[in-house]
C-alpha cells in the first residue's frame, strides 16, 4: 500500500523559509511514483483543509493556490521518491498543518506542523 510521509515543518520566525518533503514508499503492481500527479494541502486550526500546489507527474508543470504564489514552489525528484515544498516569505497566515496528497491512489500523509511566529 502506497503510503506518504511528510517532514521539514518546525517553528520560523515572519518572513524565513522552510522546505517541506513528501516521500512516497509500497508501490506495486507496476504503479510507481512518477506515474501521477501529487499535491500539497495545509489546514489552519478551525478552517477546512485547502489546496496549496499541484506538481505534474514529470514535475514540469505546478500551479499554485493564489496565497502562496510567488512565495512557494512545488518540485518533486522522482528517482528519489519525494516531493518538496520550497516555502519563503513566510507569514503567520501560513501557520497550519502541510499534507501532500496523491489523488491517483486517493492517498494521504499524516502531515507536518508549520508554524510561523515570532
Amino acid at each position: 500500500q502506497v503510503q506518504l510521509v511528510e517532514s521539514g515543518g518546525g517553528l520560523v520566525q515572519p518572513g524565513g523559509s522552510l522546505r517541506l518533503s513528501c516521500v512516497a514508499s509500497g508501490f506495486t503492481g507496476g504503479f510507481t511514483f512518477m506515474m501521477y500527479n501529487m499535491l500539497w494541502y495545509r489546514q489552519a486550526p478551525g478552517q477546512e483543509r485547502e489546496w496549496v500546489a499541484t506538481c505534474s507527474a514529470n514535475g514540469q508543470t505546478t500551479s499554485y493556490a493564489d496565497p502562496v504564489k510567488g512565495g512557494f514552489t512545488v518540485s518533486r525528484d522522482n528517482a528519489k521518491n519525494t516531493m518538496y515544498l520550497q516555502m519563503t516569505s513566510l507569514r503567520s497566515e501560513d501557520t497550519a498543518v502541510y499534507y501532500c496528497h496523491r489523488p491517483a491512489e486517493n492517498i494521504w500523509g499524516r502531515g507536518t506542523q508549520v508554524t510561523v511566529s515570532s
